[in-house]
């Protein structure tokens, strides 16, 4: 990468690279979709950044809000290129805008594009800051997928660049969105379980060490390009990292990226589940943009369940919601007058004149596509007001979800001061990988600032 940047650089400083030429999407006058008419002037056109099952999924959502329009992708893999961009002229045919979206390998190409409006970014965890930040500082709006970064100083890092830059940002916390979601946020807030005093959070296990064999990297994939800022030599090629596609015929991947569940490349349930669930007890407690003051990881002293305690006496475990289903992901709150069950589909409470219990199946992949969150971010891209899952929201559970992981590998409690986001003198949490990592050369971090 060749940027070393600041506020305020021109793109050919940014970029370092040629010029692309701009000839962007030939627009028509106005057009319609879903039978809203939509002037040029209220057109919101994307680029997406990492075109793997996700971000095929986000396509999915954006395709159906009003005046969006798809520019170009980028990916590493050239066949998941090929996948993406078929499906974009498939669809912009559909509703009868030109056939057009540019595809390139290398997302700073991408952001010298001056007819992008907003970028989606559905990348590994590990290049979620880069991307953010370079899109901020090319004036792009951002939606990234959660969690928002694979580090506590790569979170701050972007929470400055998106206020810096004056950017609407959204991350991709699509519970937020979702109606017993929002239900279970507001009787808590409201006090109708009363003062909240535990809360069960089930998000599964920490990420454990990569032990999958090295294996030739195929001709369709830039690995090096995809380790990006990486800096560990132990992690190497592996079909499970980059799941592999075909087009002819079309088969789609078999798993989602196995990066998110080892320690070398992801934070493993912990973020993966956390940034779900740890996100919405956050915003139930009012908590949003801070955190606990304490962790205490599964074990130590006896600890049966990984612990977090905030300064105001609430108790968070990562443990079973419900007694009949010990694996299923989801949170219960226990008040001083009753207690609360919420979870994808489902939603339960003491109380069943405050919440009438509902519970209904969620098929595989229907949380993946949320056109309401996108939806959301498209109006406040217009309305430059916050949307429902600002960067200050993404920042406060990304840090709370890298917190809970410094402690269960330093084997011991881990004390945070969320005003002054800092550990207070433990030197060795604040050298933990998970706080803040050497990039690889020549990446280079902007608005970073250690401890």
């Amino acid at each position: 990468m060749k940027v070393n940047t600041n506020k305020g650089i021109s793109r050919r400083q940014f970029l370092g690279y040629s010029a692309l030429g701009l000839a962007g999407l030939t627009i028509l006058p106005s057009w319609a979709i879903n039978g809203v008419k939509m002037a040029p002037s209220d057109r919101v056109v994307l680029g997406f950044v990492g075109l793997g099952q996700q971000g095929c999924s986000d396509f999915k959502s954006f395709s159906t809000c009003p005046g969006v329009q798809v520019a170009a992708c980028c990916d590493v893999d050239s066949i998941k290129r090929e996948r993406f961009k078929r499906r974009v002229a498939a669809w912009q045919k559909s509703v009868g805008m030109n056939e057009r979206c540019d595809m390139y390998e290398f997302y700073e190409e991408m952001l010298e594009r001056k007819d992008i409006d907003a970028v989606e970014i559905a990348t590994p965890d590990h290049w979620h800051a880069l991307v953010t930040i370079h899109s901020c500082q090319s004036g792009k709006d951002v939606y990234c997928q959660k969690p928002l970064t694979y580090t506590i100083t790569e979170a701050l890092a972007v929470q400055r660049a998106v206020r810096d830059n004056d950017r609407v940002f959204q991350v991709g916390s699509q519970q937020r969105s979702s109606k017993e979601f929002q239900k279970a946020i507001e009787v808590c807030l409201n006090g109708g379980i009363g003062h909240i005093e535990k809360i069960y959070a089930k998000v599964g296990d920490p990420p454990t060490p990569l032990n999958l064999p090295e294996m030739p990297v195929p001709a369709n994939l830039n690995f090096n390009q995809w380790l990006g800022p990486l800096n560990d030599p132990k992690v190497h090629y592996h079909p499970d990292l980059c799941p592999p596609i075909s087009l002819d015929p079309e088969k789609d991947e078999q798993l989602w990226g196995a990066w998110r569940w080892y320690l070398e490349t992801g934070n493993g349930f912990t973020a993966d589940w956390g940034a779900h669930m740890f996100d919405i007890a956050q915003a139930a407690i009012g908590m949003d943009g801070s955190g606990p003051v304490e962790y205490i990881p599964k074990g130590y002293n006896g600890t049966k369940y990984t612990t977090m305690k905030y300064a105001n006496g609430i108790v968070m475990t990562e443990q079973p919601y419900r007694e009949d289903n010990e694996k299923a992901q989801g949170i219960k709150f226990t008040g001083d007058k009753g207690w609360l069950k919420v979870a994808r589909g489902y939603i339960e409470c003491s109380d069943k004149s405050l919440v009438k219990m509902e519970e209904t199946k969620v098929e595989k992949g229907q949380y993946e596509v949320s056109s309401p969150h996108m939806q959301n971010f498209i109006d406040c891209v217009r309305s430059r007001q916050n949307p429902i899952a600002p960067v200050e929201v993404a920042c406060s559970t990304a840090i709370l979800c890298c917190l809970s992981n410094i402690a269960n590998e330093l084997k011991r409690p881990v004390h945070w001061n969320p005003a002054t986001l800092s550990f207070e003198g433990d030197k060795e949490a604040a050298a933990h990988r998970l706080y803040w990592y050497q990039y690889r050369n020549p990446y280079h971090l902007p608005y970073c600032r250690k401890q």
